[in-house]
C-alpha cells in the first residue's frame, strides 16, 4: 500500500469517526484536518472576523459550526464583554484562547512619552486580566515600533525593559506574552527575533510569529525553524510578492506543506489563527476549508 492510499484512508475514517458524532460538513472537515496532523495544530479564527451573530453565544457558536476549535479576541476595559465571552465560551466549550492587546500601536511601549508608554502598559494589563478572566494562555503584543523619532536601538532597548515589568504578573496569571512580528520595521530577521526572545530568559515571554508577515523579505520556513520551541502561538496568512498585496490563504507565496513540514520538525503544537477577512456565513466556511487544507499538509 502507498503512503497517499494511506493517508487517504487515515482521513476517511477521521471522517467517519466525526459523522457519527453528528457534526456538521465543516467541522467533520475540520476534525478529518485535525486526525491527519495527529492533532497538534489547532484552528482558530479571530473574533473581529465573524460578522454574523448579535451575541458573543451566537458568534462563538458560529465559529464553532463553521470548523473553528477556537477564538482569539481584543482586549477590552468593558467587563461587562468579557463576562459574556467567558459565559459563552464556558457555554459551547469554545476556547478564548489569546487576548490581543488593543493599544500596542497607538501607544507602543517604545515611544520617547512617557504619558503615552503609560497609555501603553495599562492597555497590556488590561489584556492580561481580561486574558485570566477568559481563561486564556496568551496575550499578544506588538513590542515596539520604530519611525523617524524612535531608533532600532531604542526600540529594542525600551520594549524589552517595558516587557521585563509586565512579565511578574503575566507570571503570576500563568498568561504568556506574544511578541509578535509585524510591519513595525523591527525583529527583522529570524535570528534577531530568536535573540530579542531569549534575552528575557522566561518561559513567559515568546514569539507570536505571523507567517505571512515575512514573505516580503523572507520565508517562513525559516523563520520556524530558526524560532524553533519559542514559538507560541501562529497567524496564518498570505502575500503575493507579484503585485505587493494580501490574498486569501493559499493564494499567494507561503509554501503551506514546507511551513507545517517545519512546524512539525520544531514539535510545535497548539494555535494556529487566521488573520485574513473574514466576514459573512459563507466567507468564513471558506475560511474554514482553506485553514484545513493547510492543516492537512503532511
Amino acid at each position: 500500500m502507498n503512503r497517499e492510499m494511506t493517508r487517504r484512508g487515515f482521513v476517511a475514517r477521521g471522517l467517519a469517526g466525526a459523522a457519527a458524532m453528528g457534526l456538521t460538513g465543516e467541522r467533520i472537515a475540520s476534525a478529518a484536518a485535525k486526525k491527519a496532523n495527529g492533532g497538534k495544530l489547532r484552528k482558530a479564527t479571530q473574533l473581529s472576523r465573524i460578522k454574523p451573530g448579535k451575541t458573543m453565544l451566537e458568534k462563538l457558536k458560529i465559529a464553532q459550526d463553521v470548523g473553528f476549535e477556537g477564538v482569539e479576541c481584543g482586549a477590552t476595559a468593558n467587563q461587562k464583554v468579557i463576562d459574556e465571552l467567558r459565559a459563552a465560551s464556558d457555554k459551547l466549550g469554545v476556547p478564548l484562547h489569546s487576548v490581543v492587546c488593543a493599544t500596542h500601536w497607538g501607544f507602543p511601549l517604545s515611544d520617547p512619552d512617557p504619558g503615552r508608554v503609560k497609555k501603553g502598559m495599562d492597555g497590556m494589563r488590561i489584556a492580561l486580566k481580561n486574558a485570566r478572566d477568559l481563561k486564556a494562555t496568551n496575550v499578544l503584543l506588538v513590542p515596539a515600533v520604530v519611525h523617524a523619532k524612535v531608533t532600532y536601538k531604542q526600540a529594542y532597548e525600551r520594549s524589552q525593559a517595558r516587557i521585563r515589568e509586565l512579565l511578574p504578573m503575566a507570571e503570576e496569571y500563568g498568561i504568556t506574552i506574544g511578541i509578535e512580528n509585524v510591519w513595525n520595521k523591527f525583529l527583522l530577521s529570524p535570528l534577531e527575533f530568536a535573540r530579542y526572545v531569549d534575552e528575557f530568559g522566561s518561559k513567559y515571554a515568546r514569539a507570536y510569529f505571523d507567517i505571512g508577515n515575512v514573505v516580503v523579505y523572507g520565508f517562513p520556513q525559516d523563520w520556524i525553524r530558526t524560532l524553533g520551541p519559542r514559538i507560541c502561538r501562529i497567524h496564518l496568512k498570505d502575500f503575493k510578492r507579484a503585485g505587493y498585496k494580501w490574498t486569501q490563504l493559499l493564494e499567494g507565496d507561503v509554501n503551506w506543506p514546507e511551513c507545517i513540514k517545519a512546524l512539525n520538525q520544531v514539535g510545535y503544537s497548539g494555535w494556529m489563527t487566521t488573520e485574513v477577512g473574514g466576514g459573512d456565513l459563507a466567507a468564513l466556511r471558506r475560511l474554514s476549508a482553506q485553514v484545513d487544507k493547510i492543516l492537512a499538509c503532511v
